[in-house]
């Protein structure tokens, strides 16, 4: 009898215990977006993507994720970089693997809500080795319209989607 109110009671504590971190996990007033970003099958080195928060004075507002590990290329991502050198942040919570052309990368990050339909955008920046960079290889408009479908781009990468976490 003992043997099971014991076992009751460290199911008890697990369930307790995971759904305490669900709840920790999302914070109020954010929503969690995963983001598949596929490539287009260029030739050359893995490309280096800075996906930002940009506001409606088409300002940097925030670093939402940087696919490419080494500090020493983020200076080949001009503009992003402009801006983190102004207002440094701590990225490495939120930087991830290059991805390399034909690949494909999932990601997962945070949206505050109040900035969907309120005029930000999704910068999607890129820039390869001894190849051309583009400051916006996909800009999209942060809407719940767009939050719920593919964006084609037309260098870098082939395509955007995004889904709810």
């Amino acid at each position: 009898m003992r043997k099971i109110n014991i076992t009751r009671t460290v199911l008890f504590l697990f369930a307790f215990a995971a759904f305490s971190t669900a709840v920790i996990a999302q914070k109020p007033g954010f929503t969690k977006y995963k983001c598949m970003v596929q490539m287009t099958n260029y030739v050359g080195e893995a490309a280096y993507i800075v996906v930002s928060l940009i506001n409606p004075q088409d300002e940097y507002e925030k670093t939402l994720y940087v696919m490419g590990p080494d500090k020493k290329w983020y200076d080949h991502i001009k503009a992003w970089h402009k801006f983190n050198t102004k207002k440094p942040s701590n990225i490495s919570a939120i930087t991830g693997a290059s991805v390399a052309g034909g690949d494909r990368s999932m990601t997962m990050f945070e949206i505050e809500d109040v900035k969907v339909d309120a005029g930000y955008k999704l910068r999607f920046e890129t820039a390869v080795e001894d190849q051309k960079y583009h400051e916006k290889d996909i800009e999209i408009p942060l809407t719940k319209e767009n939050l719920s479908k593919k964006t084609e781009g037309p260098n870098y990468i082939r395509y955007v989607r995004f889904s709810l976490n």
